[in-house]
């Protein structure tokens, strides 16, 4: 029998509450510390946002693409008096101004299929290099925009100047773009569920256990489930029956 690589096991899906403050790949160092084994995200959040991290641990690393593409939905705070330069409370404010004086009709094209532009505090990459870097050098560029399906985006609360909003998106939306949109920017973020995956199911990363795989997989639609070869998924399940 060939020995299996110690990085590959152990193997599952660990669902994670991030806190504020750390980076998402701080959470997944924590993750590979814990198991020593191989570890990987299926999609970050900023720093400043809290909320659903659903890392892979060992072999199940190979099954990413079937989660990364999953529906999100989230729950944030728009201030909508200002906008910042990155979308969120951790840039600096560009512009100060009255908030727009109907709110619902500045929702209204937000919902369905839209195109914003992509923050330029991201890391998608501009010529070869990630946003959020040349941003910090001072380099102005004009972002691309990306098209993104809004399936619900409901007003939770409001006050005289910021709305908490619930968003049911698609995967790649960027929920500091529809609050630019709207004159503003993020104060806070969370990310309340990945496809069938909720926070409520997520504990802190020290505190997380791993979900068998078996068990992951058998929630998914069966697109996502496509977007890997059976055989590998075989492969995975096979390791996780022998963890």
């Amino acid at each position: 029998m060939v020995p299996v690589p110690k990085a590959l096991r152990p193997v599952g899906v660990a669902l994670v509450d991030k806190p504020a403050g750390p980076s998402s790949f701080a959470l997944v160092a924590a993750l590979r510390r814990r198991t020593g084994a191989r570890t990987g995200h299926t999609g970050t959040l900023d720093p400043f946002a809290t909320g659903l991290l659903v890392l892979l641990s060992g072999a199940a690393t190979r099954l990413a693409p079937c989660f990364s593409g999953l529906e999100k939905r989230y729950v944030t705070d728009v201030d909508l008096t200002a906008t910042t330069t990155t979308g969120d409370p951790e840039g600096e404010v560009v512009e100060r101004h009255d908030p727009l004086p109907d709110l619902e009709a500045a929702l209204e094209p937000l919902r369905g299929e839209v195109e914003l532009p992509i923050p330029a505090a991201s890391a998608v990459k501009i010529g070869g290099e990630r946003a959020y870097r040349l941003q910090r050098r001072g380099v102005t560029v004009e972002m691309p925009l990306r098209r993104s399906l809004v399936y619900s985006l409901d007003v939770l609360a409001t006050s005289p100047a910021s709305v908490r909003l619930a968003a049911h998106v698609s995967s790649g939306t960027y929920i500091r773009s529809l609050a630019q949109a709207l004159g503003g920017h993020c104060t806070s973020l969370r990310r309340t569920a990945v496809g069938p995956f909720e926070v409520d199911d997520a504990a802190p990363v020290e505190q997380a256990t791993l979900l068998p795989v078996a068990d992951a997989l058998a929630r998914l639609p069966d697109d996502a489930l496509d977007r890997v070869a059976a055989g590998v998924r075989e492969s995975v399940l096979a390791l996780g029956a022998a963890t």
